[in-house]
């Protein structure tokens, strides 16, 4: 995969920062119950989230790098690489206000996340580090359309180590917005909430899909 899938993704991460204090505002506040609000906490949280971001990239990558083997390089390529450019349209789409667009995305794992869901709450409300951490892993694998969308595109790199890279790389993306949901949370709702916000990183990211699919046009027909 080129390095700019890298990046690409690295700004998905930072770009769909609203849909993610959304997402996840809520263990965020829990973290911020009764503990001062104490950094070290929101960094093991945040520690253990992207840990699973990056479990989930390796076996998205293995998959999407067995599915070559078995079926021939260049037409599955294709087809995995329109498959991500089209969940990154979507997720535009839902970032610019049509909420339905990922909704069948985060339905797919929900049938996982109600197996998890009871584990969590063992560690709630998180007050020491030790708790704070597993609750990340956990919530890490919280269905989620821009998670789902990410590794879609980390299934095309075709390696279970180039896709753990490229979820890390969206997992750092979506750390800022997190960190400082977790220290700012009042202040971060009227920025989540901002439509100017939301229209705009909608806008980026439904550019990132639409390119994509230029290219993979441009693959069919000269490939």
């Amino acid at each position: 995969m080129p390095e700019s899938s890298y990046l690409a993704l690295f700004l998905i991460g930072l770009l769909g920062g609203t849909h993610c204090i959304g997402m996840c505002g809520g263990i965020v506040g829990a973290l911020s119950m009764g503990a001062a609000s104490r950094p070290s906490l929101h960094l093991a949280y945040n520690a253990g989230r992207i840990i699973s971001y990056a479990l989930a990239g390796a076996i998205a990558g293995a998959l999407g790098g067995a599915s070559l083997v078995l079926s021939g390089q260049l037409p599955v390529r294709i087809i995995l690489f329109v498959l991500a450019n089209l969940m990154l349209v979507a997720l535009g789409l839902y970032l610019m206000g049509v909420n339905r667009a990922l909704a069948f995305s985060e339905r797919l794992g929900q049938r996982l996340w109600r197996h998890l869901q009871p584990l969590s709450r063992r560690f709630l409300p998180a007050r020491s580090v030790a708790q704070a951490f597993p609750l990340g892993l956990l919530w890490g694998w919280l269905p989620c359309g821009l998670v789902y969308s990410a590794l879609v595109t980390a299934m095309t790199s075709g390696s279970a180590l180039h896709g753990a890279g490229m979820m890390l790389a969206f997992g750092l993306g979506t750390l800022p917005n997190l960190l400082l949901a977790g220290l700012l949370a009042v202040r971060l709702k009227a920025y989540a909430a901002n439509r100017a916000l939301r229209t705009a990183a909608g806008l980026l990211v439904l550019a990132f899909g639409l390119w994509g699919l230029f290219e993979s046009a441009q693959l069919i027909v000269h490939g």
